[in-house]
Formats: structure tokens, C-alpha cells, sequence
């Protein structure tokens, strides 16, 4: 019964695409259009700003940033006159380092953003390990406690061989009070 309804709403479904100037059904969902523009993938794009911000912190970058710039300076200072292409005040040297400046800043700062949410992330999870190891901490130290108290009740050896000594002490003592049966009978004679 169910598996026949399927059918005839996709059959309807079907009808009702192939009418020229059809209204749409309101009640079915719509079917994606083709994407011809690329998606737009924020971790990809988190990722590519991490390692070019990583590049830009390191060493390489800046001796290779300032060799550029001893170039770019040194040729449009000493070269001669038809091959310079930027003239004294290096205005397109300026361009092109505020332009630099103006991509590395917001991409040092999205690297920073994604590295404070790793570390958000980071300081949570110790939070809760430290939670549940003060929480077991606390648990072994209550169990160690009452495992001290038990033992504490607990008759230990010494304690044991003191008390079977003064039994014996006690029935000795007994003993010179009481005579035994067998005692008695060697000393009255046999009738």
C-alpha cells in the first residue's frame, strides 16, 4: 500500500515537470540546481592561511623579503635610466608592500583565530581529564581511608600472639586450681 502511493506521487511528480507553465507542487522539496561556481570551503581555506601565515613567521620569508627589497632598490638606483622601473620614492615598492601587508594581516589573524579555537578546544578536554583524575584521585583516597580503618579493625599477629599467651597464662592458672579427672582417679585407689 505504501510502496503504491511512493509510485504515484513520483508519478505525479513526474507529470508535473513535463507540463509546460506548470506550478510547482508546493509540498515537494525542490531539486538542487547544478552548481557551476566552485563551493567555497572554509577549512581549505583556514588551512591555506595557516601555512602562509606559519610561512611568513619564519626566517626564509624575511631574508628573502629582504633581499627582494635590496634588489628592487639597488636596481632602480643604479641601473640605467630606460631599464628602472621605479624611481626614487619607490612608490610601486610601497604599493606593493602595503598590498602585501593588507593579505598577511587578516591571514595571521584568521591563523590566530583557528589556533585559539585549537586551544579552546585543547583547555577543555584537560579541564575534564583533570576533573576525572581529581575525581578518581578522590575516590582512591577515600577507599585507601576506610581500607586503613578496616585494617585497623583487623586482628594482626602480634595482637593474636599475646592473646593466645595470656590464655595460656589463664589456663595454667586453671590448671593448679583445677586437677584434671585423670589426676584425681591415681590418687583414690581402685575399688
Amino acid at each position: 500500500m505504501a510502496a503504491e502511493r511512493t509510485q504515484d506521487r513520483e508519478r505525479d511528480r513526474d507529470r508535473e515537470r513535463e507540463r509546460p507553465g506548470a506550478r510547482i507542487r508546493l509540498d515537494l522539496p525542490r531539486e538542487r540546481r547544478p552548481k557551476f561556481l566552485p563551493e567555497y570551503d572554509p577549512e581549505a581555506f583556514g588551512r591555506l592561511s595557516e601555512r602562509i601565515a606559519r610561512f611568513l613567521g619564519t626566517g626564509r620569508f624575511l631574508v628573502w623579503m629582504t633581499l627582494t627589497i635590496i634588489v628592487w632598490v639597488v636596481w632602480n638606483i643604479f641601473a640605467p635610466g630606460p631599464l628602472k622601473f621605479d624611481e626614487y620614492p619607490f612608490i610601486f615598492l610601497t604599493l606593493a608592500l602595503s598590498l602585501q601587508a593588507s593579505y598577511a594581516a587578516p591571514l595571521i589573524l584568521l591563523a590566530q583565530n583557528r589556533q585559539d579555537d585549537r586551544d579552546r578546544v585543547n583547555l577543555e578536554q584537560d579541564r575534564k581529564q583533570n576533573e576525572r583524575s581529581i575525581a578518581d584521585t578522590e575516590y582512591l583516597t577515600r577507599e585507601i581511608a576506610a581500607l586503613r580503618m578496616g585494617l585497623g579493625e583487623v586482628a594482626t599477629r602480634d595482637w593474636i600472639r599475646s592473646e593466645l599467651q595470656d590464655l595460656i597464662r589463664e589456663l595454667e592458672e586453671r590448671r593448679d586450681l583445677f586437677p584434671s579427672a585423670d589426676t584425681r582417679r591415681s590418687d583414690v585407689p581402685d575399688r
